[in-house]
């Protein structure tokens, strides 16, 4: 009878205790974060819980199994196991609880700073730090789980021998790996791009989604998402729209016939803008920036609060000038000339005869007219 009660008292008292325990520590941490609304530091130390009683009835039943006497012909399979459980739950314990306190101390700094570019930076540095703790974490629990076999802590001499000339054949054969990981520290702690950052890489536009230790993730305008090796923003150009602050200024060219009315056309981009609540009232213009035989370049210059509200600006602007143009001023739209050539005048100061189509009878004048008559056709 004995040999029966013992094991079940033993590990149902285990495992009563760890209910018991992880029941009273949550109803602890729920009063905490109802009495301290302003930090999320009790919340997310709920989440620690599951790990928590793992941990907690893998060391009760680890120091009581001796004495159940249970299953004694699997004594250390039965312990080494349990061992494994210990450590793997301990490990997660520690992230969950390492990652609820960075997460509290970020949601401190987001509440207490209004720059965006500065909380995208700490946001940035926190996720990486969060995956650098993660990834040691991981590595010694490993370290140790392998430790608890005989035949690895008999090889471990052997290992160490050897470190030096395995440590440099790893790193040869890693380079990649390992330049792809320091780019990821440097892009964290050296504000060179954060999550949440509009940027320009090779010809596509998008927002920064996501930053590992080893890649980069952007999501473009249209939902595509371009992975790419963080080594890539440390040793080439890359445009970043939001470095120094999210406001931007757009452009949009017009190609209008010379006769345009510019000062139409700027009081009408006004009044645009004044409709377009996008539009952050800051600065607005309109110049002829360069002119062509057939045509000139009007530049038409707004700005916005960022990225995204200036491609609306620039693209209302776009679509509603050339409606207005085409049906107010249609002359102004680009045209086609199909006049012909004007030769040169001769010496006594009229036109040449040269190439001249043969005319009505009557005065130069009226041959000239007659064999020279222009005209434009045109849009409209």
């Amino acid at each position: 009878m004995e040999n029966v009660l013992r094991p079940v008292i033993v590990v149902g008292g285990s495992v009563v205790l760890t209910v018991l325990v992880g029941w009273a520590t949550d109803l602890l941490l729920r009063k905490a974060n109802a009495g301290h609304p302003e930090t999320p530091l009790w919340g997310l130390l709920r989440r620690a819980r599951i790990p928590y009683q793992l941990v907690l009835c893998a060391a009760l039943l680890r120091g009581s199994y001796d004495q159940a006497k249970l299953l004694e012909a699997h004594r250390v399979a039965v312990g080494r196991t349990l061992t494994l459980i210990l450590i793997g739950s301990a490990a997660w314990l520690v992230i969950r609880i390492a990652g609820a306190v960075v997460e509290t101390s970020y949601s401190r700094y987001a509440r207490a700073h209004r720059d965006p570019a500065r909380v995208r930076r700490v946001r940035t540095q926190v996720s990486l730090i969060m995956r650098v703790v993660a990834a040691v974490v991981g590595v010694v629990a490993a370290s140790a789980m392998l430790l608890t076999f005989p035949a690895m802590r008999t090889a471990g001499t052997s290992l160490l021998a050897s470190a030096g000339i395995l440590g440099i054949v790893a790193g040869v054969a890693a380079q990649s790996t390992l330049a792809n990981l320091f780019a990821g520290l440097q892009i964290a702690f050296g504000d060179m791009v954060r999550i949440g950052d509009t940027v320009v890489v090779n010809s596509e536009w998008g927002t920064v989604e996501d930053i590992t230790l080893t890649f980069l993730t952007v999501r473009t305008w249209d939902e595509r998402r371009i992975t790419m090796p963080v080594s890539y923003f440390t040793s080439q150009p890359f445009e970043n729209w939001s470095r120094g602050g999210a406001q931007m200024t757009g452009i949009v060219y017009f190609h209008v016939d010379h006769s345009a009315p510019v000062e139409a056309m700027r009081d009408r981009l006004r009044d645009i803008l004044r409709e377009c609540p996008a539009w952050d009232g800051r600065a607005f213009g309109l110049q002829v920036t360069d002119s062509t035989p057939n045509t000139m370049q009007v530049r038409a210059l707004m700005t916005a609060k960022d990225s995204d509200d200036i491609w609306t600006v620039r693209v209302a602007v776009r679509e509603r000038m050339i409606r207005w143009l085409n049906e107010e001023h249609p002359y102004a739209l680009p045209r086609v000339n199909t006049a012909s050539a004007v030769p040169p005048p001769s010496r006594n100061g009229h036109p040449g005869t040269e190439g001249m189509a043969t005319g009505a009878q009557g005065s130069p004048d009226g041959r000239f007219h007659k064999a020279y008559g222009s005209s434009r056709t045109g849009r409209g």
